[in-house]
């Protein structure tokens, strides 16, 4: 156990046990602890640490259900392999968030395992997955719950071993995969004006209760509307009975894209000529439906790669990943 120690930080909120576990599996990941290095006695560490006979036995069973330290006679406990062990906690299960999982996975060695949770939004969901991670695991990969900031609770990971996905003001210390929700936003816009000058309104379908997106892009919406003198408005959802030619829907949620297409084909609109969609977060199905559909996204898969080059490298990560038009039919 040369160059190892236990640290036990009582305001770490773990157990006495989860903290024991998180201190071996740390060893091994840093090196500390070599494959097949030996680990000393549950007697020799109970008494070394202070921890009773039975937490230590207990710790030692729940690393070899992991398979990451062995026991033989005549040896004892060892090091049986290197612990890499990554949580990976996304906001919700779609088709651009599966890109993401798709790439991140493909993109890691078969030797790391991936633990994937989702929160939904919910701020207890979030805050009893992280609790119950800690110590748990060599890396953390989480999308955050808003773009406010930064929830208190994940300042009790390891900064060094935690990446935030998406959206959030994580500052200067943290890692972080991020889009721009709000002056991006602008930026696409103005890329397609001349497309949505075609059309007499433009309306976003956006609820702040039922959305969970950043407010920032609603903000985003009405400036270039007003900039560029555009008849707009924001509504909580898509009202069919005042559904019209001349309009232009930007909507966040994918049931909303759907509601408004099949409103159009109800109707016998021309998508693209009667009325026009654009849609946000690009995936593989809105290349081809109705012939094509606008979005503004930034690129999935490649957050999932980079994010993968962090968990493989562990090297400082702080990067705003670009947010692009993609023009199709549907604009």
């Amino acid at each position: 156990m040369t160059n190892f120690q236990i640290n036990i930080d009582e305001s770490a909120g773990q157990t006495k046990l989860q903290q024991l576990v998180h201190s071996i599996t740390e060893a091994i990941s840093n090196g500390k602890l070599k494959v097949g290095e030996a680990l000393p006695s549950v007697n020799q560490l109970s008494n070394e640490s202070g921890f009773s006979r039975d937490t230590v036995f207990k710790a030692y069973n729940i690393l070899k259900s992991r398979n990451i330290i062995e026991s033989a006679p005549q040896k004892g406990y060892y090091v049986a392999s290197e612990s890499f062990r990554v949580f990976m906690l996304l906001d919700d299960f779609s088709a651009f968030k599966e890109q993401l999982y798709k790439a991140f996975r493909q993109n890691l060695p078969e030797t790391y395992s991936v633990d994937l949770w989702f929160h939904h939004y919910n701020t207890e969901v979030f805050h009893q997955l992280i609790q119950n991670s800690l110590g748990r695991y060599s890396l953390y990969v989480v999308m955050n719950i808003n773009n406010k900031g930064i929830d208190p609770i994940l300042n009790k990971i390891d900064a060094n071993k935690l990446l935030i996905l998406d959206m959030g003001n994580p500052g200067n210390n943290l890692n972080f995969l991020l889009q721009d929700f709000n002056e991006a936003v602008v930026i696409c816009l103005t890329q397609g004006l001349q497309a949505i000058r075609k059309y007499n309104e433009f309306i976003l379908i956006y609820s702040e209760k039922k959305t969970p997106h950043p407010v920032e892009t609603v903000d985003a919406f009405r400036r270039f509307c007003k900039s560029n003198q555009i008849k707009h408005k924001v509504s909580d959802n898509f009202d069919e009975t005042r559904f019209k030619t001349g309009q232009l829907y930007m909507v966040i949620k994918d049931i909303e894209l759907v509601e408004i297409i099949k409103a159009g084909l109800k109707k016998r609109f021309q998508l693209g000529k009667d009325f026009g969609v654009i849609s946000y977060n690009d995936s593989p199905i809105k290349e081809i439906v109705e012939g094509g559909i606008t979005v503004i996204s930034t690129d999935f898969r490649k957050m999932g790669e980079l994010a993968a080059e962090f968990v493989k490298n562990k090297q400082k990560l702080q990067e705003i990943l670009p947010t692009s038009l993609i023009l199709r039919n549907s604009l």
